[in-house]
């Protein structure tokens, strides 16, 4: 499996067509990571949320999913006077872990509740 890191993310954005817009100028590659992980191995996520192709919701399991092929289902969301749509060449992707592990250790717990899987299975597939 390749390493997700913002130098890799950064060229798939440049290959790829996004069907959504960012509202975030800034997302974490290590949540990427894990996400993506945890997608390839099939674990599901709380659907994101859209409004008129922006995503209000779920930035980073949009393009976890989009680096996985993963499917994702998007929901009805809503916008404020202040959401602003950004190309996804000017958001920055930061390679510093946003998540403490203790936010890790609760995000696992609820994937694993979520899926119906161990929380030691899920465990490995994130160490991998």
């Amino acid at each position: 499996m390749e390493q997700i890191n913002s130098t890799y993310i950064r060229q798939f954005i440049q290959k790829k067509e996004f069907d959504l817009r960012a509202t975030q100028t800034k997302l974490c590659t290590p949540i990427i990571s894990r996400m993506c992980k945890k997608m390839r191995y099939g674990i599901k996520f709380e659907d994101i949320k859209v409004c008129d192709n922006l995503i209000i919701d779920g930035h980073h399991r949009y393009v976890s999913s989009l680096i996985t092929d993963f499917g994702i289902i998007s929901v009805p969301g809503l916008k404020s006077h202040a959401t602003r749509a950004y190309e996804w060449h000017n958001v920055e992707f930061d390679d510093n872990d946003w998540d403490t592990p203790l936010r890790i250790s609760y995000l696992n717990k609820q994937d694993a509740a979520y899926n119906d899987v161990d929380l030691e299975t899920l465990k490995r597939i994130i160490s991998y």
